[in-house]
């Protein structure tokens, strides 16, 4: 290669390295921005999806505390929702604690049967409601109510180990207490009965001189 020739490749490459350089300098704060935001809405979204599941979290423990009779009603007040659903949930358990308007239990259990009747109610939601009308003394209708515990109990339904355990009492209130025993064995032989509910049955079922045998 010539002197000439290397020459004008050094040119060229010192003109492209140039205009590289001005380049630069005219849009590289474009190409920070991009990047800022890239990074930015990455951020971003790991914290949204961090705040959602803690939200999902404590909205799920809520829920499970109302179930189980020891919800906070202050707490659940100024729990945090996400969508309608939630909403709806929340208003289930504030019902079911009586922390709406003071409400005692057979207004309670009134205000979460007419929840359940309401139209259009998601499946899940009207179970649920029916349920803790139940736990909070029912129809005042003993027919009625246990039709609507028959259904709740119903193999399949999400809350069936919990209506069996109504039904359970229901029988003890009647003083039946040979078919309170039988509902409770079943309820230990219920693969959806959490060990919570277990132990109750079984000392129930001890308590009444019955002979628990655990599945």
């Amino acid at each position: 290669m010539s002197n000439t020739d290397s020459f004008i490749e050094e040119v060229t490459e010192e003109v492209r390295r140039d205009k590289l350089f001005a380049l630069m300098r005219k849009w590289g704060w474009l190409a920070g921005l991009i990047i800022f935001g890239l990074v930015g809405g990455a951020a971003y979204n790991e914290w949204s999806k961090a705040r959602a599941q803690a939200q999902a979290q404590a909205f799920g423990d809520a829920v499970l505390a109302g179930l189980a009779g020891d919800a906070n009603p202050t707490l659940l007040e100024e729990l945090p929702t996400a969508d309608a659903n939630q909403e709806l949930v929340k208003t289930l358990l504030l019902a079911s604690t009586g922390a709406v308007d003071g409400a005692d239990r057979a207004e309670t259990a009134a205000a979460l049967q007419a929840l359940a009747e309401t139209d259009g109610l998601p499946p899940l939601y009207r179970q649920l409601a029916l349920l803790k009308a139940q736990m909070s003394g029912g129809t005042g209708d003993g027919a009625r109510d246990t039709r609507i515990l028959e259904e709740l109990a119903t193999p399949g339904t999400p809350f069936r180990p919990l209506a069996i355990e109504q039904q359970a009492l229901r029988q003890l209130e009647a003083g039946n207490a040979s078919g309170a025993i039988t509902l409770l064995q079943q309820l230990l032989e219920e693969p959806g009965a959490t060990d919570t509910l277990r132990r109750r049955a079984l000392q129930v079922i001890v308590a009444l001189g019955g002979n628990p045998t655990p599945a």
